[in-house]
Order: C-alpha cells, then sequence, then structure tokens
C-alpha cells in the first residue's frame, strides 16, 4: 500500500466528518428556539392581557390590567365592568388560548406522524368528525334519558365531539395504514372522503333541526369564542390540558419516526404506542376544541409550519412554541372580531380563514416551484 493510499482514507474520514460537523452547526437551531420560546412565553401573557382588556366596555385597558394585577375591589373599574371583565373576557380569553394551542398543537403532532407538513386535523376530517359528534349531541341530545343528560351536564357537547373526532381518527389511520406502513395519499383522500360523509350526515340533521337548534348550528359552526363561560372552561379546559401535557412526551418518537417507522423502531420507539396516544391526543384536544368554540380552520396548518420554517422540525421545541403561537393568534383573531364591526362580532373562523387560506395557497405554490411540479 502507498503512502498517498495509505493516507487517503483517514483524510477522507476527516474530510467528511468535517463536512458533518459544518452541516449540523448550520442546521442546529437550538438556541433560536430557545430564544423563540422565552418570546412566545412573552408575547401569551401580553396576548391574553390585552384580550381581557379589549371589548366594547369603556373599561380602560389600564384599569384593566391594574385590576388584574391587584385584584382590590376599589379600582376605577365599576361593577358593570368588572363583571365583564372576570366573568366574560377572562374565561373567554382563557379559553381561547387553550383552543389556539389545542388545534395548533394537534396540526404539529399530525404533521409529524404522517411526515408531511400538511397534514391537518380539519383537512384530514377530524374536525368534520368532532363537528359531527357535537351536532348529534345538539340535535338528538334531547331524546337521551334524563338521567345520562344529567349526570353528564356540561360535558355532553365536549364529550360528544371527543367522540367524534376519536372515531374519525381511528377510522382514518385503519384506512390509510397497511402492513405497518401509513400512506399520506391515502389519508388525505380518505379525510376528503371522511369529511364529506360527516358533511352529509350532519346536512340530514340540520334538515331534523328546530328553529331555535338551526340558529345554534350555523352560528356555532362559523366558529365563536363568544358566550364562554368559566363552566365551559371547566368542562372543555381540562381535556384540552391534557391533551396540551401528553403531547410533548411524544417528541422524541415524532423525531424518530420522521427517519421512517422502520428506522423509529430501531431506534427503541414503541411506533404503534406512539400513535395511539398521539391519535387519542389530537382528537380529544380538536373534540373539546371544536365542541365549545365551532369550526375554527387553518390554525393547525399555518402556525407549525410558520415555526418550522424559523426553528427547524425539532418536536421538543416545535410542540411547546406551537401550542404557544397558535393560542396567541387566536386571541389576536378573536380580538380583531370583537372589534373589526363593533359593537357586533365577527366569527373568528371568518377571520383565521381569510388568514389561513391565501397562506395555504402561498405553501402549495411554494413546494410545487420548489420540486418543479
Amino acid at each position: 500500500m502507498s503512502l498517498n493510499d495509505a493516507m487517503r482514507g483517514p483524510l477522507a474520514r476527516g474530510s467528511l466528518l468535517m463536512r458533518s460537523g459544518q452541516a449540523k452547526a448550520a442546521g442546529d437551531r437550538t438556541a433560536i428556539a430557545r430564544m423563540t420560546l422565552a418570546a412566545l412565553v412573552i408575547l401569551s401573557i401580553v396576548a391574553l392581557a390585552l384580550s381581557i382588556a379589549t371589548g366594547a366596555s369603556d373599561a380602560s385597558a389600564t384599569n384593566v390590567i391594574g385590576a388584574l394585577l391587584t385584584g382590590a375591589e376599589d379600582t376605577a373599574l365599576s361593577v358593570r365592568d368588572r363583571i365583564i371583565v372576570f366573568d366574560i373576557r377572562m374565561p373567554r380569553a382563557l379559553l381561547g388560548f387553550l383552543i389556539g394551542a389545542a388545534l395548533a398543537m394537534s396540526g404539529a403532532v399530525m404533521q409529524g406522524l404522517f411526515r408531511n407538513p400538511l397534514a391537518d386535523p380539519g383537512l384530514v376530517g377530524i374536525s368534520s368528525g368532532s363537528a359531527l359528534g357535537a351536532v348529534l349531541m345538539i340535535v338528538l341530545g334531547s331524546s337521551l334519558p334524563a338521567g345520562v343528560m344529567l349526570s353528564l351536564g356540561a360535558y355532553a357537547l365536549p364529550l360528544a365531539a371527543f367522540g367524534g373526532g376519536l372515531l374519525t381518527t381511528l377510522l382514518l389511520y385503519r384506512i390509510a395504514t397497511r402492513g405497518g406502513q401509513t400512506s399520506v395519499a391515502t389519508m388525505l383522500l380518505a379525510g376528503i372522503a371522511i369529511s364529506a360523509l360527516a358533511g352529509a350526515v350532519t346536512g340530514i340533521l340540520i334538515y331534523m333541526a328546530d328553529d331555535k337548534q338551526l340558529r345554534d348550528i350555523t352560528f356555532w359552526g362559523l366558529g365563536s369564542l363568544s358566550g364562554m363561560t368559566w363552566l365551559k372552561l371547566f368542562a372543555a379546559g381540562p381535556i384540552i390540558l391534557l391533551a396540551l401535557v401528553v403531547v410533548p412526551f411524544l417528541s422524541r418518537g415524532l423525531n424518530a419516526i420522521t427517519l421512517g417507522e422502520a428506522a423509529a423502531f430501531h431506534m427503541g420507539v414503541k411506533v404503534q404506542h406512539l400513535k395511539y396516544v398521539a391519535i387519542v391526543a389530537v382528537a380529544g384536544a380538536v373534540g373539546a376544541s371544536v365542541a365549545v368554540s365551532g369550526g375554527i380552520g387553518f390554525v393547525g396548518i399555518v402556525v407549525p409550519h410558520l415555526l418550522r420554517i424559523v426553528i427547524g422540525p425539532d418536536h421538543r421545541y416545535l410542540l411547546p412554541a406551537s401550542a404557544l403561537l397558535g393560542g396567541v393568534l387566536l386571541l389576536g383573531a378573536d380580538m380583531l372580531a370583537r372589534t373589526i364591526v363593533a359593537p357586533a362580532e365577527l366569527p373568528i373562523g371568518i377571520i383565521t380563514a381569510l388568514a389561513g387560506a391565501p397562506f395555504f395557497l402561498w405553501v402549495l405554490l411554494r413546494d410545487r416551484t420548489r420540486n418543479g411540479w
């Protein structure tokens, strides 16, 4: 063996290691992700305070924030304003933030699970299934035994939406998975079919509904945070919070599954268990959110995709960042919906659709240009 041959191996390995280190340094966004998370935490606090301080009431933002910080009864807020702030705006802001966080994090989980940045609970039919469960409860709930409705109480609608979302998700997963492999194309096509079927059944229920039920379904379907109360917060909040607490523990498995299910299995990830936990968490979060807020679209696809551009695909940071930014964006959309046509209120689903649809089209056009199709 010549001297050149003897040196070629170590030099080649050294060059490879150097290029690998440079690529890792170029692609490592840990510092950016941590700074983004810190900024989102601060932004979330500001958004919550502004949401509570914004509305048709003449109470100034300074007085509202002062009342929140001190909790004193002798603030500049009148009795009427205190009722508006603490009994109407505060549960609305808290539940709105949770709903935005749930929708955005669910979108990030779906995109990681199916390894497709365009996957979304709304696009693949989960939201339609949740809506069907909620409409079933609105229209047919009165025909259930009185004891059942009394025992369920305020939890009846969230549980019905949760059941609809869970059944839809399990059916979608069953159709799209064969031989341990999940087909993204089948998932999207099956989601379209399931959405159409759920929409047809929902149409039948709307035909059967009386005037009061019809008004409730129509306004609820447009999406809104109006009418949020502490009772609704205590009914849907625990389900959403449980999902938000469980999902970050899936980050390691979701990072591994981006390499393929076989690779994730060999890395020690229990792939099947991961899928089941992710499916139940997404169904619970989306189901409870849809039950109390109605149809709010595009949050689950816009937020994770935007953050993935900034902080990268690492789910350790992507999942909590998606939850925070989703909550902030939904509160921003809600404040806009309350003020743009004041004293009336625009359904928040219209705001998110007007903002999210162009972004979704931009993603499609960018991917088409990048991939040459």
